[in-house]
């Protein structure tokens, strides 16, 4: 397929409103790929490139060779030629590095050159969503959506899925099972006010667990092999040494387990979540990319992550995911010692539930996790099975811009414009902005961060790619005319940067309004 058709399939779908109407631009688009271009194309009309780092920023996008007048590059020739300059290293890689770049740019029109654009910079807004790309490969391949869906949710590889639906159909689609040592997309939490409100969704009898301020683990062992994923699925085995070795002591073959990680003081209570977080946090470049740890006398660095698991997917060949929660839950408890288990309880009233709260609290966690024990495991999913309850009001939000300080702040990027995730739109809602809960130390931190990620500045506001999420503490929801979804948050505050969150998990603007009891706009 000629690249240039993909780049009017992009345009197409982002002029279009009607879901439908994507679908079959997507479906079309992906039934016109090659089979060796079906991995390269369906990452590109999810807006994504296939290989994940290249080396090229927005700076080095800025000054492009003018575009071709006429077609010459196709899918395969563009994958082929972003590979190339993702691979490069050594001396002379930046000089070398441009020249790829540049002929690329300089084999594109212009329409190629926007989408290519896009895709280096990780901003193409075309409202191709994850879940309109599963039903465009259902569509294309004629296939049951639902195993597109699944196989999405267990693989986590859109590219992968899309293969598999195209060139196999749906006996393919089902081969895409739980692998033992492939991360899957973990089963998510929604948010309640208080623990009436998660029971009137999970119903009762339910099973509360404490919420514990750690890092989410994913546990894979397959004999004396043991892997530890984050919930966004990456690979961080080598930097939780206590987490394999409590693992690998266990009286098992093969196990897949759902749990936090975090750091203990000596009388067992959970120190700052920064600690846990620096512990737990890459070495060398990807360091500097994260939110500074709290000092702790320096000592953080050398604290043990202790871990905690609350759910079983797999143990020894048999698959749980599709069983109830408390047939896992038994499983879990049987296969681990108690120390290895998150606190939990069974509740059949608000009274109860509201007990496990006080007591969670108590104990240094930051709250509940209420859930319904007849529920199976969703993988990827944020539904009512599963309700946080925490005892104040926050929310993941996205950083849209940040404008340059002034006084005290001069030459640091402080106020931050917060977004929340629009699912209709699949871009953000601006909610506000906030300074407040910065420290000079997250003042430096963020002003290095958000110059990376930098799209635009006027002096005044630098407009950010929409990648780095922000938990924000505020005090309630009122109505604003200011901002385009119609709601702000009163008193905003920094809590802390999550890097172990990505963008497409923020919170809703759906949520913000039920959080303020606004009803949906018409």
């Amino acid at each position: 397929m000629l690249f240039v058709d993909l780049a009017a399939t992009s345009a197409a779908v982002a002029a279009t409103s009607g879901r439908k109407a994507k679908v079959e631009l997507l479906a079309g688009a992906l039934r016109g790929l090659d089979p060796g271009e079906v991995a390269a194309g369906s990452a590109y009309l999810a807006g994504e490139l296939r290989q994940r780092q290249t080396g090229v920023g927005y700076a080095s996008l800025r000054d492009r060779p003018a575009p071709a007048e006429s077609p010459s590059l196709t899918v395969g020739s563009v994958d082929a030629l972003i590979a190339e300059i993702s691979v490069v290293a050594g001396a002379g890689s930046q000089a070398r590095r441009r020249d790829l770049v540049t002929a690329l740019f300089g084999a594109a029109t212009a329409e190629e050159q926007r989408l290519l654009v896009g895709l280096f910079g990780g901003e193409l807004r075309q409202g191709a969503q994850a879940g309109l790309l599963a039903d465009a490969i259902a569509k294309a391949a004629e296939v049951p959506l639902t195993a597109v869906r699944r196989a999405l949710l267990l693989s986590g590889d859109l590219k992968q899925v899309a293969v598999a639906a195209l060139a196999g159909g749906a006996v393919a689609l089902a081969e895409i099972n739980l692998r033992v040592g492939t991360p899957l997309t973990p089963m998510l939490a929604q948010s309640a006010p208080d623990v009436g409100a998660a029971l009137l969704a999970t119903g009762t009898p339910a099973t509360v667990d404490m919420k514990l301020d750690g890092i989410r683990i994913q546990v894979h062992r397959s004999g004396d092999e043991v892997a530890v994923f984050t919930r966004s699925l990456d690979d961080i085995t080598a930097r939780m040494p206590e987490v394999v070795e409590a693992v690998r002591q266990l009286p098992l073959r093969d196990v897949v387990l759902d749990g936090e990680a975090m750091t203990l003081d000596a009388t067992g209570r959970p120190r700052p979540f920064q600690e846990t977080s620096s512990r737990a946090a890459t070495r060398g470049a990807a360091a500097s990319r994260r939110a500074p740890a709290a000092a702790a006398g320096g000592a953080a660095g050398h604290l043990a992550l202790v871990p905690f698991f609350f759910d079983i997917l797999h143990l020894d060949g048999v698959d749980l995911l599709d069983e109830p929660g408390r047939v896992r839950w038994a499983a879990l408890a049987d296969a681990l010692p108690p120390e290895l288990l998150v606190g939990r309880t069974t509740v059949t009233s608000e009274e109860e539930a509201a007990a496990a709260f006080a007591a969670a609290l108590a104990a240094g966690q930051e709250g509940v996790v209420i859930k319904a024990s007849e529920a199976p495991y969703d993988v990827g999913r944020r539904g009512s099975a599963w309700v946080k309850v925490k005892p104040r009001h926050t929310l993941d939000l996205v950083v849209l811009a940040v404008e340059w300080g002034h006084g005290r702040r001069k030459g640091w990027l402080s106020n931050l414009h917060l977004g929340a995730r629009d699912p209709e739109s699949g871009g953000f809602v601006m909610l506000g902005k906030t300074f407040k809960g910065l420290t000079d130390e997250l003042l430096r931190w963020q002003t290095e961060r958000f110059q990376e990620l930098a799209t635009a500045d006027d002096g005044w506001v630098v407009r950010v790619r929409p990648e780095q999420v922000v938990e924000i503490a505020f005090d309630g929801v009122q109505t604003s005319p200011r901002y385009p979804g119609g709601v702000a948050l009163r008193f905003a505050r920094v809590l802390r940067y999550r890097d172990d969150k990505p963008a497409s998990e923020a919170d809703t603007i759906d949520m913000v309004r039920k959080i303020g009891s606004f009803p949906h706009p018409d």
